[in-house]
C-alpha cells in the first residue's frame, strides 16, 4: 500500500509538472527545430561570401611600420596584405581598436561609404544589390550586430546585411534574414530576448530543473505501468 501512495503522489506530482514545464518544454523544442533547420554555415551567410583570391605582395615592400610617437597602446597583432590592389599593414591594439597603414607608414582614414559598398560588392554574392548603406558608432551599433565597433551597415536586397569596420576595412558579419530568425529563436531558447547571449539565468536553471524532475517521475511512472499490465495478464 506504501508503495502504491508513493506512485499515486508520483503521478499527481508529474501531472502538476507537466503543466507547469509543457509550454517551456514545447518551446525548447520548436526553437530547437528551427535551430537546426538550416546547416550552420547558411545561418552564419558564409555560403554568400565569394572566393577571393589572394595575392602576394610587391617583393619592394616595406613591411615595417614605424607607430606614431604618440601612441603607446600594445599591440596585438600587425599584419600586412594586399587588398583591392593596395598593400595594407593592420595593426590591432589591445584595447580592440584598429588602425590601417600604407607601405609608406602614413595612416588610413576611416572606410567611406563608397570603399565599404566595394567591398561588399567584391566579397559577397549579390553584394552590387544595394538598398542601402548606414554608418553607425560603437555605442549605437544594430541589435543584429551587437559588437562594440564602428561599422559601415550595407543593406542587400535579399534582405542580408553585411557589416563592414569603418577602421579594420573588412567584412565583421553578414547577417541574413535567417540569421535574425535563428537569433530570436535563439533567444527564446535560453529564455533571454534582452542580450541574447545570457545561458545562465535563474529562470532558464528553474524550468530546466522542473523539467528534468518532470522527465524522472515519467520513467519512474513507466515502470508502474508496466507492471500494472503485467498483472492485469
Amino acid at each position: 500500500m506504501g508503495h502504491q501512495r508513493t506512485m499515486r503522489r508520483f503521478a499527481k506530482w508529474h501531472i502538476w509538472l507537466g503543466w507547469l514545464v509543457g509550454f517551456p518544454v514545447l518551446m525548447w523544442t520548436v526553437t530547437g527545430l528551427v535551430m537546426v533547420a538550416k546547416p550552420i554555415e547558411e545561418v552564419r551567410g558564409n555560403h554568400l561570401r565569394k572566393e577571393v583570391p589572394e595575392r602576394a605582395l610587391p617583393s619592394d615592400t616595406q613591411i615595417a611600420v614605424s607607430l606614431p610617437a604618440e601612441s603607446t597602446r600594445p599591440v596585438r597583432s600587425v599584419t600586412t596584405q594586399v587588398e583591392r590592389g593596395e598593400t595594407v599593414t593592420r595593426i590591432a591594439y589591445m584595447d580592440g581598436s584598429t588602425a590601417r597603414f600604407r607601405p609608406d607608414g602614413s595612416a588610413m582614414g576611416p572606410l567611406s561609404e563608397v570603399e565599404a559598398r566595394l567591398i561588399v560588392a567584391e566579397s559577397i554574392d549579390g553584394g552590387d544589390k544595394v538598398v542601402s548603406s548606414t554608418r553607425f558608432d560603437a555605442d549605437a551599433v544594430p541589435f543584429d550586430f551587437r559588437r562594440p565597433m564602428p561599422v559601415w551597415q550595407v543593406a542587400l536586397e535579399d534582405g542580408t546585411h553585411v557589416y563592414v569596420g569603418a577602421d579594420t576595412g573588412q567584412i565583421e558579419a553578414v547577417r541574413t534574414r535567417w540569421w535574425r530568425v535563428f537569433d530570436f529563436v535563439w533567444g527564446l531558447h535560453i529564455m533571454d530576448l534582452q542580450t541574447r547571449e545570457d545561458t545562465h539565468h535563474p529562470i532558464l536553471i528553474f524550468f530546466a530543473l522542473l523539467s528534468v524532475i518532470g522527465a524522472l517521475l515519467g520513467c519512474v511512472l513507466m515502470f508502474r505501468r508496466r507492471k500494472a499490465r503485467i498483472v492485469a495478464k
